[in-house]
Parts: structure tokens; C-alpha cells; sequence
């Protein structure tokens, strides 16, 4: 496991490649090997997948997550993610380089956003950067920048959800009905309509559909997370 000694990052490093195309994957694994020889590095290829290698591998220093691929709809698997494994710092790598969608991944918990525009000499940089304890954005993005008051204000309550709301807010937004989530997940239809209470309670919200639409005004659930207007 990577260790700290004296500012030396150990190369025994455990990172985790979390996206649905195989051939970036190989790309962004190129690139870690080489600013980091000796690194482990791990692949997922959905968020499924993604929560059973953590739950397995306690050891892991970083997760690199896409947030397009299957089970991820804008920031809802990083939330989750946040929530599942606190310890575990995530850095999203994404093709958006909307400065608003970079502040909210920080805001949700993103250890760092890095564009996969970056060559592998700036890819190599963010994540030693990361690996030291310290937040990685492209220089031009002020993570300072204010949000709208409304906007902060539904971030803070999203993070509110456990991750098993989270993840019942998610097939919310997929439209599913109570049954339909209660047999993905393995649980009662009471148990479902249970969540959806606490969901609406913490959003402050009086249906299903309110609680999408708050969820995606954040890109929290959509799969389009745009900036807001």
C-alpha cells in the first residue's frame, strides 16, 4: 500500500480505472504505469463492478472515475461512492471541462477533475498531486467561485442521502416503480417506498418527480450535467 515517507511516494500505489471504455482505460493505465512504475492498478468497467472491487480491495489510494459509464448518471456515483467508501479518494476524469461541472465534483467530495484532454506529463502531475492529499483542478477553473445559494443549498441536502437512497434516487430517475427497484436491490416494496419517504423529506420536496427534477437541476442524477442557467 502507498505510504508517505519524507514527501517519497511509495510505489506500491492501488488505483482503480473506473470507466466503460476499454480502450481509454488502457490509455489512462499507460499513463499511470508510467509516472508510477510498480503501481497496482485495478479496472471497472460499470459502477456495479466499481463498488464490489472496493468492498474487496480496502487497500486502495485512488479511484479514477468517469462519470458516463454504466450506473453513473452525472455526479449520483460519485455521491454514492463518497458515502459508501469515505476513505477512499476519488479523482473524476471526465471529457467535460465545464468549469461549473468541476467545482461540483469538488463540492461532492472529488478529490480533483482531471479533463482527458490532459497529455500523460499533466495527467502524471494531477495525480501525484492527489496522492499527496491535496485537491487537483485544471488551473484556469477558481474552485472559489460562489454558487447560486439555491444551488449550494441542494447540494447540501443530496448529501444528506445514504448511499442505499442514493441509489434508489437514481433508479428514481430512470423511472422505475417501487417494484421494479425493490427487485434490483433485494429489499421490500416497503422498504422502497420507505427511502422514497426519507428522500423527499431530506430534499424537501412533495413527490417522485420534484425529487428527480431537484436531483438533475445538480446533474446528480441526469446523464446531462451541463452548467445550470
Amino acid at each position: 500500500m502507498r505510504r508517505h515517507v519524507h514527501g517519497v511516494l511509495h510505489l506500491s500505489t492501488k488505483l482503480v480505472i473506473a470507466d466503460d471504455h476499454p480502450l481509454f482505460r488502457g490509455a489512462l493505465r499507460g499513463a499511470v504505469e508510467a509516472f508510477l512504475p510498480g503501481a497496482i492498478v485495478h479496472e471497472a468497467n460499470g459502477l456495479d463492478e466499481l463498488g464490489k472491487l472496493l468492498g474487496e480491495e480496502r487497500d486502495i489510494d485512488l479511484v479514477l472515475l468517469d462519470l458516463t459509464m454504466p450506473g453513473v448518471q452525472g455526479f449520483s456515483g460519485l455521491i454514492y461512492l463518497r458515502a459508501q467508501f469515505p476513505a477512499v479518494p476519488i479523482v473524476i476524469v471526465s471529457a467535460t471541462e465545464e468549469p461549473v461541472v468541476i467545482r461540483r465534483a469538488v463540492e461532492f467530495g472529488a478529490s480533483g477533475f482531471i479533463p482527458k484532454s490532459l497529455d500523460t506529463e499533466g495527467i502524471g502531475n494531477a495525480v501525484r498531486t492527489i496522492l499527496s492529499g491535496d485537491v487537483w483542478a485544471p488551473p484556469d477553473v477558481d474552485l472559489d467561485t460562489a454558487e447560486d445559494r439555491e444551488i449550494i443549498d441542494l447540494v447540501r441536502r443530496i448529501g444528506r442521502l445514504t448511499p442505499q437512497q442514493m441509489r434508489v434516487l437514481m433508479m428514481l430517475s430512470e423511472g422505475l416503480l417501487n417494484k421494479q427497484i425493490a427487485y434490483e436491490l433485494g429489499v421490500s416494496e416497503a422498504t422502497v417506498k420507505a427511502h422514497v419517504s426519507a428522500i423527499l423529506q431530506k430534499l424537501g420536496v412533495d413527490s417522485r418527480t420534484q425529487a428527480v427534477i431537484a436531483a438533475s437541476r445538480i446533474g446528480a442524477t441526469s446523464r446531462t450535467i451541463a452548467p445550470v442557467e
